[in-house]
């Protein structure tokens, strides 16, 4: 469906629901971007991405609660971005779309907490993927575009959605460079702002491979092939995020510190006998 159009994901839920039963979890994925400084991007152009990767998320959701809030249960998983926390140069679109999408997750969960609504909603912040949207989406710069290292594979992000899916934290970050992005924008984002003046431009785009200017694009139509989760940068990819882990096994490495820290203290009580 096109998400961009509130009728036809409210078909496809009803459609989900008739083959599969009551949703349980949704999740909010879908995405386009114009690669361009804004000054070139069209208005259509930008208003249909903003369309598919913001709005297709607001109608998402309202699709969701409309099933999930008279059930009383449910779980909506809104996919963000470092980039919803801190725009960079030539994805105008995008960024403005991540930061629309924080704003609505933050007023939706204020809703649902006022209600006593047990129907969840968390959010999770990526890092630069190595999925196919760099070889489909317009891109108006002198070279092919790129995500910004350092790069992960699009499982990392599949395990932390499976993940946010079945815990109950609010927000995931993903990614030590997601955890840098997001922190060092609160603390300095003159920095930010001064360093990606200087290597945001060159960092999104393949050194040496002048863009194709008749490469399909899917702005407004899908592609007629599927083209499968993995980009071409498998070989600089990293298939794991320690940080990631880390953040998900709090529980069980807290208990595990409280309990070395235990043995720490009987022992040197111990000695002290």
């Amino acid at each position: 469906a096109d998400v961009a159009d509130p009728d036809r994901v409210e078909a496809a839920a009803e459609s989900a629901e008739e083959a599969l039963g009551p949703i349980d979890i949704w999740v909010n994925n879908a995405m386009t971007t114009v690669f361009a400084p804004f000054a070139n991007v069209e208005p259509e152009e930008f208003r249909r991405a903003t369309e598919v990767t913001y709005l297709g998320a607001v109608w998402g959701t309202r699709s969701a609660l409309r099933r999930m809030l008279p059930r009383d249960r449910g779980t909506i998983v809104q996919v963000g971005s470092a980039l919803a926390y801190r725009g960079i140069p030539l994805q105008s679109a995008y960024c403005g779309s991540k930061h629309a999408l924080k704003g609505f997750f933050e007023s939706v969960r204020c809703e649902l907490r006022h209600t006593g609504s047990n129907v969840h909603m968390t959010m999770v912040h990526l890092p630069g993927l190595n999925t196919p949207q760099f070889e489909h989406c317009l891109a108006k710069t002198p070279n092919h575009p790129m995500p910004v290292p350092p790069i992960y594979q699009p499982e990392v992000a599949a395990r932390a959605v499976h993940w946010a899916a079945h815990s109950r934290r609010r927000e995931h970050y993903v990614g030590v460079p997601t955890l840098y992005t997001i922190w060092g924008n609160k603390l300095a984002p003159w920095f930010a702002e001064w360093y990606l003046s200087r290597t945001g431009f060159e960092s999104q785009q393949i050194p040496d491979e002048p863009l194709d200017p008749d490469r399909p694009v899917n702005l407004y139509e899908p592609l007629s092939e599927d083209e499968g989760a993995h980009g071409r940068f498998d070989d600089q990819a990293h298939d794991r995020s320690v940080q990631a882990w880390l953040a998900e096994h709090k529980g069980a490495l807290g208990a595990v510190a409280a309990a070395g820290a235990g043995a720490v203290v009987t022992g040197l009580l111990s000695l002290r006998r």
